[in-house]
């Protein structure tokens, strides 16, 4: 009786290590790919709702008049523009923290990995501005 016990408990722990294995395996791989042999990381992009389509959407919603839609369609106009104000100082210095980082990555880089660092980043930087030139083209700014 107790052999059986034994046998099962090796059998539980067999299936346990290979299941943490495989498991470890795919991160190490996945990780490998990503950070060591060069291979683009995928960015997921988030669309929003453009300004239009929320206001519509509110409309629908709480049955707006034509004339309530308009007023609305004002206050969501300037409190973006407040908004826009309020965090506009904060662009010079998120893109200075961006460089500074950049900065000390390069550091630890050895001469054959900065030219592919440098390539990675401007596909960063590109996506980043496409992402905000079509957040701009959806809120009409």
């Amino acid at each position: 009786m107790e052999t059986t016990k034994a046998r099962r408990e090796a059998a539980i722990l067999f299936i346990a290590v290979f299941v943490l294995g495989v498991v470890f395996g795919g991160v190490g791989d996945r990780l490998w790919n990503q950070h060591v042999s060069g291979e683009p990381m995928t960015v997921v992009t988030v669309t929003h709702p453009t300004n239009d389509q929320l206001i519509d959407n509110f409309c629908q919603a709480v049955r707006l008049t034509p004339a309530q839609h308009k007023q609305l369609a004002g206050i969501m106009d300037d409190t973006e523009a407040k908004w826009r104000a309020l965090y506009a100082p904060l662009n010079g210095q998120k893109e200075e923290i961006r460089q500074e980082g950049r900065a000390r990555i390069r550091a630890i880089l050895t001469p054959e990995q900065i030219p592919r660092f440098d390539a990675y980043m401007k596909r960063v930087d590109e996506q980043r501005k496409a992402a905000k030139a079509a957040a701009s083209a959806n809120t009409g700014h």
